[in-house]
């Protein structure tokens, strides 16, 4: 089994071919073609750590679209204070499939 961690969006991802992987949003549109940068490779038991050859792998993703993030509820609250706020958060997200990882 063939996968890779990969670096997307300030985090890192384990991803196989065929994987669908959500990301902060990213300007690609959907259909496009994005290369994300592999950290490590397994490839059965070979492990591929070091930069050099890890510069030569290419891990491409079609971009499938766009979408928001579940609703974060953000409330303060001061007693005694009649001190009070709501705030609600939802983040963008871009959701990718993972094509191929050479």
């Amino acid at each position: 089994m063939v996968y890779a961690i990969v670096r997307a969006s300030g985090r890192q991802e384990k991803v196989t071919v065929g994987d669908e992987v959500v990301l902060n949003r990213r300007p690609e549109k959907p259909g496009e073609v994005l290369e994300l940068p592999a950290l490590l490779l397994v490839d059965g038991d070979t492990v591929t750590s070091s930069p050099k050859a890890l510069k030569k792998i290419k891990v491409t993703a079609e971009v499938i679209g766009d979408e928001r993030g579940k609703k974060i509820n953000i409330f303060t609250y001061k007693n005694k204070g009649g001190q009070h706020r709501r705030q609600g958060h939802r983040q963008d997200l871009t959701r990718v499939r993972i094509t191929s990882i050479k």
